[in-house]
């Protein structure tokens, strides 16, 4: 079921300048604020790299079976299967299992609110914004405020009364050492529970709400029919992160395990599920920094075309007195936005790396030189050499 109404805006050509002018002083803020991030993402790589670098070289991979308080203070990596003394338990609906962690995940069948525009810009600079809203019903795991929908009015939700929780242990063994909450919310592997028929009485019983209650497909339907749902129908599902082997590297502080602080200034604790050795560990860690690091790049970059498009909006809204001097400026001015983000962004990387990385930075720029150079005299050495004169050609008469 759906429904939907249409909503005509006009602006001025004087209110669109007005708003492009706002535009340049976010577009400075935004550009100022990606330098920033690109000069600190460097200097975040280059801290991750060389406290990975330090603690694979001091890690040591000890036993669970007994505590070496020798080893107190150091980076160790232990591997093992995590037990638990107590199960997980949803106490609403009466779901018992035996594991690390149990997740609830909670839907509600909802209003929600969508709109498109399609924007035409008018001869004399002005723009007419034609916005379509369209209402649907929808499952959601989180609460729609319809309060602020553009026509509230039929399209009222629910108040939602059942939310998503997490149920973990509160703590775990592996072997001799003691897993705390720090440890414990690192372990994944959570993998689907499966609800049965079976449950259906226990379910029922443990529920104090007005709903009928049904198990469909695995998880538990809150409503009367869920072919036909209505609105605040709920369908609640879990998942179960089960007890295995873990693989840990930590400080070790005891039975315990603790973050490690490195000189280079990160602190490392890290967790993996499954019998991973310390080098793959810290190998999979470096990856995953490098990767990081790309991404905030790219977003840096990104977000700086912008920042540089907004600086330059002006000149499009101007020129939109005739529309199509308008478009013909705003696809130059974004070109020009995105070789300015690319010379400014590689400008601040590059300057990052010789402050973070000054003997590294310094090898590329000489090895870059030298190359530049090689490829300049080797052009010269091949180039073919002048023909020599004929005899008495030239000569004076």
């Amino acid at each position: 079921m759906s429904d939907s109404f249409r909503e005509v805006t006009s602006v001025s050509w004087f209110g669109r300048i007005k708003r492009a002018v706002g535009g340049v002083v976010f577009g400075l803020l935004l550009i100022v604020l990606m330098v920033i991030g690109l000069f600190w993402n460097e200097g975040r790589a280059v801290q991750t790299a060389r406290s990975l670098a330090e603690g694979s070289g001091v890690v040591v991979s000890v036993g669970v079976d007994s505590v070496d308080a020798g080893n107190d203070g150091k980076l160790v990596h232990v591997t093992g299967p995590v037990t638990a003394d107590s199960g997980l338990a949803d106490p609403e609906f009466g779901i018992a299992a035996q594991g690390l962690r149990l997740s609830r995940s909670v839907e509600m069948y909802q209003w929600r609110e969508e709109s498109k525009s399609e924007t035409t810009k008018k001869l004399g600079g002005g723009e007419e914004t034609v916005t379509t809203y369209s209402y649907s019903r929808v499952w959601d795991d989180s609460q729609i405020d319809s309060s602020n929908f553009k026509k509230p009015d039929g399209h009222q939700n629910p108040p939602m009364a059942i939310h998503s929780r997490t149920f973990q242990i509160p703590d775990g063994k592996l072997g001799a050492f003691a897993l705390d909450t720090p440890v414990l919310d690192r372990i994944e592997g959570d993998k689907e529970f499966a609800l049965s028929s079976s449950q259906a009485a226990a379910i029922k019983a443990a529920y104090s709400g007005p709903k009928p209650v049904t198990i469909v497909d695995g998880g538990i339907y809150l409503g009367s029919d869920a072919t036909s749902p209505a609105l605040g129908d709920y369908r609640i599902g879990y998942d179960l992160a089960p007890l295995g082997v873990v693989s840990i590297v930590a400080r070790q502080t005891g039975s315990q395990f603790e973050p490690y602080q490195t000189v280079a200034g990160d602190q490392l604790l890290m967790v993996d599920t499954g019998d991973v050795p310390a080098a793959k560990m810290f190998a999979d860690a470096v990856s995953e920094n490098t990767l990081i690091t790309w991404l905030l790049r790219a977003a840096g970059l990104l977000l700086l075309t912008f920042g540089f498009a907004l600086l330059l909006g002006p000149i499009g809204v101007i020129l939109d007195v005739i529309p199509f001097l308008g478009s013909i400026a705003r696809m130059g001015t974004g070109i020009i936005a995105f070789f300015l983000a690319i010379l400014v962004g590689t400008t601040t990387i590059a300057v990052a790396w010789f402050w973070y990385r000054p003997l590294l930075a310094a090898g590329i720029l000489a090895a870059g030189l030298i190359a530049a150079a090689a490829v300049y005299y080797l052009g010269r050495s091949r180039r073919p050499a002048a023909p020599a004169a004929a005899p008495g050609v030239g000569a004076p008469t």
